[in-house]
């Protein structure tokens, strides 16, 4: 078995007021996305973005990584496309997007803009995505050398991104294969435009520490006049024994859809930050307050934005408790296993989420893999992917011998009260909600 360590970092840089990146990382999930179109909103798209895409944070069936990937992206896309419509003055926000999301030693990534994924293997770091820029076309079709490209006052021009557009977004994907001793480097243009691919290579090799690791190379980037907002996400690939330890630090949000996502850039007074507050005097304040360069327009996108991802700012929006109420998670109730609908949050005193159905299933009588898995809400975006899951753990129930030589064996769910139906396999009665 193998497991992701993993890490992400954020600094809106030294020249830009406002970050728009976005990062998302956890066991299961690594997700950079860089926001474009300025007082457009790319903040709110890389937002949206990584909010969809972490509705997806689990394991999952390796066939399923990819679709689940598209569609989450086009969910992502068609939320855009509302907001837009809702607030003409958005138009032109988008975002550059890599997500891969990680089933055993399977991986499903897909990619589209100029972010980038690097691997290193074996010491050796290969950049994995290609970068749909304008300038990489014309290196592509002989136009441009390389190294002409590097500095090519169009390097920027992005020829594909997930943006306000009708339609299935336009992603590469692949599926790849993890083996421990990988380490990943997903990471926005605020690292790589000043930061050579060889420093990032040697910077990678030379501290296995992942936290450490990454302030380095955002010091690096600092180092190097940080233009733009610089974002990565780490993740190192390691055997785990299945013994119960594994490594999980919770999910990790950074930038635009960080709760801290005004944080100022981490330079202070270093070298880098009192030069770049001589050539930007304006970037001088020890704080940057986004919400008063942006007009009112942009805290009801942000309204719109955090329903997605924080799933506990819906208030009286309608529409958003309607979503929640099509959703479905399981958990523990009554110390039996349970398939709850809504969300596991709440708003105050009202609960977003009541007891679907509950089984006999008891917390007590599953193996230990089993009751950790359910040490947290396993959600799931439809009744039938729940009830998955339910048949999932009863598999891995164990009961106890008759006698000392007779083994335990598994044994299936009998629901004990439900209130809708008593068969998990059953079709939703006509009395439920839509």
């Amino acid at each position: 078995m193998i497991r992701f360590d993993y890490a992400a970092f954020s600094d809106v840089g030294l020249v830009r007021k406002s970050n728009q990146d976005a990062g998302y990382a956890s066991s299961h999930l690594l997700v950079l996305a860089d926001g474009m179109g300025g007082a457009a909103g790319g903040d709110v798209a890389s937002s949206v973005v990584v909010g969809h895409l972490a509705q997806i944070d689990d394991s999952h069936q390796a066939e399923d990584l990819l679709p689940l990937l598209k569609q989450q992206l086009n969910n992502a896309q068609e939320q855009l496309v509302h907001l837009v419509t809702q607030d003409p003055e958005l138009a032109g926000l988008g975002t550059t997007c890599i997500a891969i999301l990680r089933t055993g030693n399977k991986l499903g990534m897909v990619h589209v803009g100029d972010s980038r994924a690097y691997l290193l293997r074996d010491h050796k770091l290969a950049q994995i995505t290609r970068d749909h820029t304008l300038v990489q076309y014309l290196v592509d079709h002989g136009e441009l050398t390389p190294e002409e490209a590097l500095h090519h006052p169009k390097r920027h021009v992005i020829m594909r991104n997930i943006s306000a557009a009708e339609g299935p977004a336009d992603v590469d994907t692949s599926i790849r294969e993890a083996l421990p001793g990988d380490r990943w480097l997903l990471t926005s243009d605020g690292l790589f435009d000043v930061v050579s691919d060889e420093t990032i290579e040697h910077t990678l090799q030379t501290f296995p520490d992942l936290d450490a690791c990454g302030e380095r190379l955002i010091e690096l980037a600092l180092a190097g006049g940080a233009p733009d907002n610089v974002t990565l996400v780490l993740a190192d690939v390691v055997d785990d024994p299945g013994t119960g330890s594994s490594y999980d630090r919770g999910p990790i949000i950074v930038g635009s859809a960080a709760i801290d996502r005004t944080k100022p850039t981490r330079a202070g007074l270093s070298a880098a930050g009192q030069l770049a507050s001589l050539a930007h005097p304006e970037q001088s304040q020890t704080t940057l307050d986004v919400t008063e360069e942006a007009p009112r327009r942009r805290w009801i996108a942000r309204i719109a934005v955090s329903l997605i991802l924080l799933l506990v700012l819906a208030g009286g929006l309608t529409a958003g408790y309607n979503w929640t109420q099509n959703q479905y998670y399981v958990s523990v109730n009554n110390g039996n296993v349970a398939i709850f609908k809504g969300i596991p949050q709440s708003l105050g005193p009202l609960e977003l989420s009541d007891v679907y159905q509950e089984t006999s299933i008891k917390l007590t009588k599953l193996t230990p893999v089993a009751q950790r898995r359910l040490d947290t809400p396993i959600t799931r975006g439809s009744l039938s992917e729940a009830r998955k899951v339910v048949r999932d753990l009863a598999a891995q129930q164990i009961l106890a011998p008759a006698n000392p030589d007779q083994q335990p064996s598994p044994a299936s769910p009998e629901p004990s009260t439900t209130r809708q139906d008593t068969n998990p396999d059953s079709q939703e009665s006509s009395g439920d909600r839509p």
